[in-house]
């Protein structure tokens, strides 16, 4: 095939001819890079196949699908409190964050008067391989993590002594033992699901209508827990397992299927017992007068070998995997090693794959993130014998993904987030504007050439706030350690580590000035020691989101204990203990925190309830 012809070809398709460098300068993909996303693409390269020539038709204009936004918008301006559930401490939980620590926080912020706790993604894991733990890598995004189930909350529990020993142990930690925490309560929760499946009750016919109402999907992924927990010489993931395993389809499968019911019908109870506190947490956050409540993570895409690729196979591209193209602070590029819908099937059918995904999650929220919002647009994939530099950009078809998000949203009147960030392509973020979905604003990533923007730019229709799970605290970030972690690292080369040194002097003190300008004080004023400089500059950093004209603010509760560890180092996997560390502060402790009450009283000042 001519270059011209596999050229037209990779339009026709979508895939596009350049990727960014880490300069920002546009470049050609290669040849074999076009022909293996093609194939990723499942499209035929034989030139004798009839392809049409000439330029992609573009899709017809429609009216952009504007998803829901509260009537409350226009007369005031919200806050609330961001966390990982994982990382929460208490005295009662089993050394992870669970629903019943969530309803706690709840009520904290209730009472602080804020209107929202956001969440990390709560999407099923492999329950089966425990310290695959990253919420943004999941099995599966319909279905939910049972881990977090509080099992001293479920009917029939009684504890013994030697639990209470293991359970003091697991809750000293200062990191999430994913191994321990499973083994713990996954073994508990067995032995509660012998005495409770011969009840005849109302919770009883309360499952029976869960299973039923969650159908295919959910059977299909309480299959995939109990294959892959039998596969424990192979691995949990499903591309490790023997072939006659590899589909759902399969008569081994159909065989296993049957001499495992009850084990399918154990997992199948661990999402309705995920499902019934969840929601129990999200009828609690209205009930404590939140006025968006729970506010939902979406990820991107899920692991390649989970569930959802698993039974729903045609739905993902097999060949590539979500990545990101080089850029300054991953100069090689990224592979995510996640799989994701394949753009002709992503919004097709009665119930597409993404409706049924963004439902998942819109059911329990006030609002939902999604993550990387540009793959609404299109994505950056990588196919699977390629470094990340050998990947191209793959259009999605963005008006449906709009349509499909606007109408969930307005059934179960949900804000929609996209995160904006990194590189987007042109015009995305007007798009979004135009589809009322809020644009993603961190304090840090809000600069121009000369400075940090003023607050009165921030958009309206946005959420700000100063760092998430993939940045430093902002104390974090004023000392550097972002930098310094991601040289420890081998992230980014030496000479690119002194130039970012250098440039955060420039920052930081460009964010005094920003602080300085709005009226606040300034960081260095009173002369006080400096933990407490830096906490003033904290404080007066959120009177600063407060005061943007942004219909959502979120302050991290990391950046109120003051966590040193941070979160997750993007771009590290083993060398860092990314998604395991805990809160310094457990939650029965938090009220007694002077920062939080500090910032609590600036946020309730700035943004008053109505």
């Amino acid at each position: 095939m001519k270059r011209a012809e596999l050229d037209d070809l990779a339009c026709r398709h979508g895939v596009g001819l350049t990727r960014p460098t880490p300069d920002n300068e546009e470049v050609p993909i290669s040849d074999a890079t076009k022909r293996k996303v093609l194939t990723a693409l499942g499209v035929e390269l034989d030139p004798g196949a009839g392809v049409p020539r000439g330029p992609r038709k573009p899709p017809p204009a429609r009216k952009n699908p504007k998803s829901y936004v509260p009537n409350f918008h226009k007369a005031s301006r919200v806050w609330g409190v961001s966390l990982q559930l994982y990382e929460l401490r208490s005295t009662r939980n089993w050394g992870i964050g669970d629903f019943e620590d969530l309803l706690a926080m709840v009520d904290l912020a209730g009472s602080l008067g804020a209107d929202f706790i956001g969440l990390n993604p709560l999407h099923a894991p492999f329950l089966a391989d425990p310290d695959r733990c990253s919420p943004y890598e999941p099995s599966n995004r319909q279905q939910l993590n049972p881990l977090y189930i509080a099992v001293d909350k479920v009917p029939g529990f009684v504890s013994a002594p030697k639990l209470e020993n293991r359970l003091e142990e697991l809750r000293r930690t200062d990191l999430v033992d994913y191994v321990r925490v499973a083994e713990t309560k996954l073994g508990v929760l067995r032995d509660l699901w012998q005495a409770w499946r011969n009840a005849a009750d109302d919770d009883r016919r309360a499952f029976e209508a869960f299973v039923k109402e969650r159908g295919e999907p959910l059977r299909l992924h309480a299959l995939f827990e109990t294959i892959s927990a039998s596969m424990e010489r192979r691995g949990a993931g499903w591309l490790a397992w023997p072939e006659e395993f590899q589909r759902p389809d399969s008569a081994a499968v159909a065989d296993f299927a049957g001499e495992h019911a009850d084990e399918v019908r154990f997992h199948m109870w661990l999402q309705w017992l995920a499902h019934r506190q969840l929601t129990k947490a999200a009828d609690r956050a209205r009930n404590a007068g939140l006025r968006i409540g729970l506010y939902l993570d979406l990820a991107v895409g899920e692991a390649m070998d989970g569930s959802a690729t698993w039974g729903e196979q045609g739905a993902y591209i097999a060949k590539a995997t979500i990545g990101s193209p080089p850029d300054p602070f991953a100069t090689q590029g990224q592979d995510w090693h996640l799989a994701a819908f394949h753009p002709s099937a992503i919004a097709c059918g009665n119930e597409p794959p993404y409706r049924r995904m963004v439902s998942a999650a819109m059911r329990y929220a006030g609002a939902i993130r999604i993550d990387h919002a540009a793959a609404l647009r299109r994505l950056f994939l990588v196919p699977l014998d390629s470094r990340p530099d050998g990947g191209a950009y793959v259009d999605y078809p963005q008006q449906d993904l709009l349509r499909i998000i606007a109408e969930a949203s307005a059934e179960y009147r949900c804000l929609v987030i996209g995160e904006d960030l990194g590189i987007l392509p042109e015009g995305l973020q007007d798009d979004l504007s135009k589809a009322q979905i809020l644009s993603y604003r961190i304090l840090s990533y809000e600069r121009d050439e000369d400075s940090f923007k003023p607050a009165q730019v921030y958009p309206v229709l946005a959420l700000a706030c100063i760092s998430t799970h993939d940045h430093q605290t902002l104390a974090g970030w004023w000392r550097g350690a972002d930098i310094k972690v991601r040289a420890e690292h081998g992230i980014v080369p030496p000479d690119v580590t002194e130039r970012h040194l250098e440039e955060r002097k420039h920052e930081r003190a460009d964010l005094k000035d920003v602080l300085q300008q709005a009226g606040m004080a300034s960081p260095q004023q009173p002369r006080h020691g400096t933990k407490e400089k830096l906490e003033n500059l904290v404080i007066s950093a959120h009177r600063f989101i407060a005061r943007t004209p942004s219909l959502l603010a979120a302050v991290r509760l990391a950046d109120l204990t003051g966590e040193k560890k941070p979160t997750n180092v993007p771009g590290t996997s083993d060398g860092y203990p990314n998604w395991k560390p805990k809160l310094s502060v457990s939650i029965e402790d938090l009220k007694e925190v002077p920062l939080l009450q500090a910032i609590a009283e600036v946020m309730r000042e700035e943004r008053p309830r109505g």
